[in-house]
C-alpha cells in the first residue's frame, strides 16, 4: 500500500478547527507533517497543542494576522512547505436582495483572505528557496452558478482566477499552486445553508438535502475527509507536475 510521508514538511491551514479544514489538519498529522492551524475561533495568541500541532487565532482578512500566521510557522517549525487556504464563509439571498455588508463579508474572507495569506506564504517560500505548495479550497461554485449564492459564487470564481495567476508567476521557483473544488460537503456551514436556503425557497431542510443527493451521480454528499484526501495528494510528490489546476471533488456533480 502506497503511503505519503510528510514528516519533514510543515503545513499551514486556515480555518482548520472545523469542517474541511479539520479534516485536512487531521490527515496531515497522520502523514507526519507539522501543522499550524490559523482560525478566527482559536483563542488569542499561540497555543502549542503538542509537538507537531499549533493553534493561533487568525483573521484572514487582516494583513497583520496573515503575516503573523506565517511567522508563527517559521518561528516554531522553521518554515512553511504547504499552505492551504481553507477559511471560508457564506450568506444566502437572491441577487436582488443581497446586502452590501454580506457581499463585502463573503468577498473579504473568501477572496481577500486567500490573497493576503497566499502573498505572505509565497514570500516565505521564496525566501526559503526550496519550492512549496499552495492549495486553495475553492468550490464547484467557482465553476457554476447557484441560486441564492451570488456573492459566494463570485468569491470562489475569484479564487480560481487568482490561483491560475499565482501558478504562472511562481512556477519558476517550483511553488506549485492548485485549487480544490469541493461539491456538497457535510459541514456545519452546509447544514446552516440548508436551513437558510429552505426558508428562502419555501422548502424544508430535508427537501434541500434530498435535492442535494439527487444531483450527485455517486449518490451521496461528501465528508471532509473526501476533500482532505485530494489536498494530501496535491501536497505530495505524486503531484509534482501539476500547477494551476482546479480539481473537482464532487462525486460527479461537476465534471468540467
Amino acid at each position: 500500500m502506497l503511503t505519503i510521508d510528510l514528516s519533514d514538511k510543515t503545513l499551514v491551514v486556515t480555518g482548520g478547527l472545523t469542517g474541511i479544514g479539520k479534516g485536512i489538519a487531521d490527515l496531515f498529522l497522520t502523514a507526519g507533517a507539522n501543522v499550524v492551524i490559523g482560525d478566527i475561533a482559536c483563542k488569542p495568541g499561540v497555543d502549542k497543542v503538542h509537538d507537531r500541532l499549533v493553534h493561533t487565532r487568525t483573521d484572514v482578512t487582516s494583513q497583520q494576522d496573515a503575516d503573523a500566521l506565517i511567522r508563527t510557522a517559521v518561528e516554531i517549525f522553521g518554515g512553511v512547505d504547504i499552505l492551504v487556504n481553507n477559511s471560508g464563509t457564506s450568506t444566502m439571498d437572491y441577487v436582488t436582495d443581497i446586502k452590501e455588508s454580506d457581499w463585502d463579508k463573503v468577498m473579504d474572507v473568501n477572496a481577500k483572505g486567500v490573497y493576503l495569506v497566499s502573498q505572505s506564504g509565497a514570500k516565505q517560500m521564496l525566501r526559503q528557496g526550496r519550492g512549496g505548495r499552495i492549495i486553495n479550497i475553492a468550490s464547484q461554485a467557482g465553476k457554476n452558478g447557484y441560486r441564492c449564492m451570488g456573492n459566494y459564487c463570485a468569491s470562489k470564481h475569484a479564487v480560481l482566477g487568482f490561483t491560475k495567476v499565482m501558478a504562472i508567476e511562481l512556477a519558476k521557483e517550483q511553488i506549485l499552486v492548485n485549487a480544490v473544488c469541493p461539491g456538497i460537503v457535510e459541514t456545519d456551514m452546509k447544514r446552516r445553508e440548508r436551513v437558510e436556503g429552505a426558508t428562502l425557497r419555501g422548502m424544508s431542510p430535508e427537501d434541500i438535502l434530498a435535492e442535494d443527493r439527487s444531483q450527485v451521480p455517486l449518490g451521496r454528499t461528501a465528508q471532509p475527509e473526501d476533500v482532505a484526501n485530494v489536498v494530501l495528494f496535491l501536497a505530495s510528490p505524486l503531484s509534482s507536475y501539476m500547477t494551476g489546476q482546479a480539481i473537482n471533488v464532487t462525486g460527479g456533480m461537476t465534471m468540467h
